[in-house]
């Protein structure tokens, strides 16, 4: 089953999406699984995990009402308090969702670099992996530092890193986010989304030939069995002309690969790490 380990859905109100500014008018919309479905089919993927893109518990509620509706919505990663004296009590009560993968906070938008490192929230992570959860990772190449130093607090938890850490886009990879990449990978605990590249130049042009240094360091760093494939859909819209143009970048790399590599890249790996062993349908 071929999986799309990383998009996004919701209502647009402006007060529960503060990150989604004025230059963002694309965004400004509803986006739901029916503006999704026809393009994922189109694309050759069967199945979804849909990823948080607000931080409170409506979201969790809002994100397992549409995969309860749409089989093919195969996972979803909600967002908790990880800080939280109550967090046992707040995460029992989603125990009776099992399309509930992971957790995820938005730590790029964090102003303290340090927040991901604090005794509350490396504790909860940890708590997360005692009980069956995956977490992403969301940061930016500067904050690759403090992520290095949260990991090997928690090697019993699943960690995947988002968008391969947003790496600033140049000529060529920097040497700190190839050096954090790198070490990140001995982590056996680590995975890494190739997902989210489009929208990390500035100004919006691309080439898909721009990105293949940053696919080429994560491939050598992380080999076939721990990276997944996301379109970051309906983010990737804003630097895209659609679906299929924002996974052309990844998938022209993939197509050198042999065809288990493709596949657990495409699949196979975003079912192994969230523990996902349905199968998708047109429900």
């Amino acid at each position: 089953m071929r999986i799309d380990a990383h998009q996004h859905f919701w209502m647009y109100q402006a007060a529960e999406y503060p990150w989604i500014s004025d230059d963002m008018s694309t965004l400004k919309l509803d986006w739901l699984p029916a503006d999704l479905r026809g393009s994922l089919r189109q694309a050759g993927y069967e199945a979804c995990i849909a990823v948080q893109a607000r931080q409170s518990s409506a979201e969790n509620s809002f994100l397992l009402s549409l995969a309860h509706a749409h089989e093919w919505i195969v996972g979803v990663v909600g967002w908790i308090d990880l800080t939280s004296s109550s967090l046992p009590e707040e995460l029992a009560q989603w125990r009776g969702y099992p399309k509930l993968k992971g957790f995820r906070h938005i730590l790029q938008d964090e102003p303290a670099p340090d927040f991901m490192l604090r005794a509350a929230f490396v504790e909860g992570l940890r708590y997360l992996g005692q009980q069956g959860y995956a977490y992403d990772i969301l940061v930016y190449e500067r904050q690759l530092p403090q992520v290095l130093q949260l990991v090997a607090q928690c090697p019993e938890q699943p960690l995947i890193l988002d968008h391969l850490g947003k790496p600033e886009i140049g000529e060529r990879p920097s040497q700190r986010w190839q050096e954090a990449i790198r070490q990140l990978a001995q982590y056996p605990q680590v995975y890494c989304k190739l997902s989210g590249l489009v929208t990390e130049v500035v100004g919006g042009q691309w080439r898909t030939v721009d990105f293949r240094p940053y696919l080429e360091t994560v491939y050598e760093a992380f080999g076939p069995k721990r990276l997944l494939i996301g379109s970051d859909w309906p983010v990737c819209l804003l630097a895209a002309a659609g679906y299929s143009d924002a996974l052309s970048v990844v998938d022209q790399f993939l197509n050198q690969l042999s065809s288990s590599e493709q596949a657990w890249i495409r699949g196979g790996n975003a079912a192994a790490v969230y523990g996902i062993s349905v199968d998708a349908s047109d429900g």
